[in-house]
Order: C-alpha cells, then sequence, then structure tokens
C-alpha cells in the first residue's frame, strides 16, 4: 500500500537541470524555479507557434521536460509575428512587455543552443518575421 499524504516527487533529468542552470545564468534570475517559470511560459508560447518538422525536430533535441511542455499546446491557426508573440506571452502572465521579452530572450537564447544552428534557421524561416531577435540573432530581410 503506497502512502497517499505523501507528495508525489518527480526529480528532473540531468539534462533539463542544466537548461534551467543556462537559462537561470543568462537571464540572471535570483532562483531556478523563476528561471524553470520563464522557461515553460515561452516554450509554451513557441509551442503554439511552431508546426511540421521544426517542431518535431526540436523537440527530439531538448531535454525531455521542455520537448513536453513544447509539444503539450496546439499549435495557433494565425501564427503570431515576434513582437505580437512576446504582447501575447505578457498578456497570458500577466508580466510587463519587458520582463517577458527578458524571459523569452533568456529562455530562446538556451533553445537555440539546443536546436543548433541549422535547425534554428529551419525555425527562423517557418515562424513569421521578428522572431531572429529573440533567439539572439540579426534579422535579415530577404533579398529583393
Amino acid at each position: 500500500m503506497s502512502d497517499q499524504s505523501a507528495p508525489l516527487q518527480h526529480p528532473y533529468t540531468a539534462e533539463y537541470e542544466q537548461m534551467l542552470d543556462k537559462v537561470r545564468y543568462e537571464g540572471a534570475y535570483p532562483t531556478r524555479e523563476r528561471a524553470e517559470e520563464a522557461v515553460r511560459q515561452a516554450l509554451a508560447g513557441l509551442g503554439r507557434q511552431l508546426t511540421g518538422d521544426e517542431r518535431v525536430d526540436l523537440a527530439a533535441r531538448l531535454p525531455l521536460e521542455a520537448a513536453r511542455i513544447l509539444t503539450a499546446q496546439i499549435p495557433d491557426t494565425q501564427p503570431l509575428r515576434g513582437w505580437a508573440f512576446v504582447k501575447d506571452l505578457a498578456a497570458r502572465t500577466g508580466a510587463s512587455l519587458a520582463t517577458t521579452r527578458w524571459d523569452t530572450g533568456s529562455v530562446f537564447c538556451a533553445v537555440a543552443a539546443y536546436a543548433g544552428p541549422e535547425l534554428l534557421t529551419r525555425i527562423l524561416q517557418q515562424l513569421p518575421s521578428g522572431y531572429a531577435l529573440l533567439f539572439g540573432r540579426a534579422e535579415l530581410a530577404p533579398a529583393a
């Protein structure tokens, strides 16, 4: 018989712990819990935007816990441009635009490292304009 009063504990994989540490460092968050909150919000938002092979390939490269957050979301039928994405996240979380932009950039920097340059390029090609800066890349205008 199990003890029903004992809280369930779900230890994270070492890879996810490393991701949280990277986000905590990049975002200068005071606690790992604050970094994890940023990870959950930003990845959920990205999961509502990203579709197709890029979504599958990114999920395969992320730590299991992060992949679950990403893939638990149903993609929106109308993708948001980068700044609209930040505004949508801010509205959903109740955070300021500046804080949301900071959180998103901190998380997406770690995501970019997991994705690698080739997959990140594919992701940015799929998403509407405005996401490159969130991932720490320059937004290049298409050639005329």
